[in-house]
């Protein structure tokens, strides 16, 4: 799909953002493995948190849902089912690799796979902890999905990240909840805590110290009614594009604002940004809120070391916004933005190249210089969700229309996000 988009004077109104991905893939997995019926609301229609409900379903899990309420009927820790074909994880990284923990679990072969683009993303980092607890797992090359997944009686571990990843943790710990006895997980650098926070709402015994989390294996979850704040990475692309916009006013209703994600509003206030949160409130241990921005003159900045592994979700709009800085944006240790959905670094070098934008590369990063205008062009996704929407933003500001090959990327994570700058555009 070709999307036209031609610059805006201004961005104005009021916005209600589908669900966290994050937050979702989470509660729908331990939903299905509760006892009882969990209701959500605000889950996203996106493709990939549809992906996961798919794979419940294909594991015998009753799922009905009515666009964004979901209703599963968990099977409890032993009652999933022996899937009649291979579970399709889509696009979705966090599918594939959170799922695996339960499934090494199981007493039954599993087989996931993905689309061609999931199909080339490396798996080792939770083979090797999965293995290590008494699963079996072959792969494509020996890391590539699809993954065949022969499930066993797990034995506990304590286990060291190599590379801090919120998706690896989930995943040991979801197959901790299945072992006899206690498994930790050790991060190098402190993730996002979701799954620590929905685990005990589930009725998980957790506990964390420091950036040491154990979870108690056998643990019966209990069914909840739940309501998925609002997703900051979606958010990103909206702040971004009030900031790029000049006399633009947006405010952003019941978002997350967990702290391990705050991050990003820390880092654009540090640039300048004129962010305000009239409202926060706790529910169902996530902190919620509303984000009211303005437009604002950017400094710039430097993002590296843990604050590149807190934002590597939202590097791809910050680069954009960094080019129309004043002092423009560099970002290293984020080498991981070369196995996304496509090389972030290299499908962002190229777009910005094609809107006249200068872009340094780094194997682990980038440099933008700022005050630099951004040309009309011809843009590509390059089938990457965050891509499509990055250079959606960038189409706001630059000189003239922009057309976006493959801009149906987006609906991995927002189906409406066009419809929606088109309805914000004052």
């Amino acid at each position: 799909m070709i999307e036209h988009v031609s610059p805006a004077e201004r961005l104005r109104g009021t916005l209600h953002l589908p669900g966290d991905k994050s937050i979702s893939h989470r509660y729908a997995m331990l939903a299905a493995i509760a006892e009882g019926a969990t209701r959500i609301r605000n889950y996203p229609t996106g493709a990939d948190c549809q992906s996961t409900l798919g794979a419940m379903r294909m594991l015998g899990v009753p799922v009905e849902q009515q666009e964004a309420e979901v209703l599963i009927t968990g099977a409890g820790l032993d009652g999933l089912r022996e899937p009649a074909g291979i579970l399709d994880a889509g696009n979705s990284g966090s599918t594939i690799r959170m799922l695996s923990g339960i499934l090494a679990a199981q007493p039954f072969t599993s087989r996931i796979a993905g689309d061609e683009s999931l199909s080339q993303r490396p798996m080792e980092r939770i083979m090797r902890p999965l293995e290590a607890m008494g699963a079996s797992i072959q792969a494509r090359e020996g890391r590539f999905p699809p993954l065949e997944i022969r499930g066993a009686r797990l034995r506990p571990i304590d286990y060291t990240l190599p590379v801090a990843s919120a998706q690896v943790k989930t995943c040991v710990l979801f197959a901790g909840l299945h072992a006899e006895g206690v498994t930790t997980v050790r991060e190098p650098v402190r993730t996002r805590d979701h799954t620590e926070i929905a685990l005990r709402e589930f009725g998980a015994e957790v506990e964390v110290q420091n950036r040491a989390i154990a979870v108690h294996g056998r643990s019966r979850l209990r069914s909840l009614d739940l309501t998925v704040p609002g997703d900051l990475s979606t958010a990103a692309f909206f702040l971004a594009g009030a900031l790029l916009i000049p006399d633009s006013h947006l405010t952003i209703q019941d978002v997350g604002l967990n702290p391990t994600r705050a991050a990003l509003l820390d880092f654009l206030i540090s640039m300048g940004a004129d962010i305000r949160i009239p409202r926060l409130e706790q529910r169902t241990g996530e902190l919620v809120g509303d984000i009211e921005i303005r437009s604002s003159s950017i400094r710039g900045g430097r993002i590296e070391k843990e604050l590149s592994a807190a934002l590597i979700d939202e590097i791809p709009v910050l680069a954009v916004l960094g080019a129309a800085s004043q002092q423009g944006l560099e970002v290293r240790d984020a080498a991981e933005l070369r196995v996304k959905e496509s090389d972030r670094i290299a499908t962002l070098a190229e777009n910005l190249r094609r809107m006249g934008v200068a872009i340094e590369v780094f194997p682990d990063g980038f440099r933008v210089p700022g005050r630099q205008r951004l040309r009309a062009a011809g843009l590509d996704s390059f089938g990457d969700h965050r891509i499509a929407m990055a250079f959606g933003v960038a189409a706001l500001a630059a000189d003239g229309e922009c057309i976006i090959d493959g801009a149906e990327a987006a609906s991995v994570s927002f189906p409406d996000f066009f419809a929606t700058l088109a309805r914000i555009r004052a």
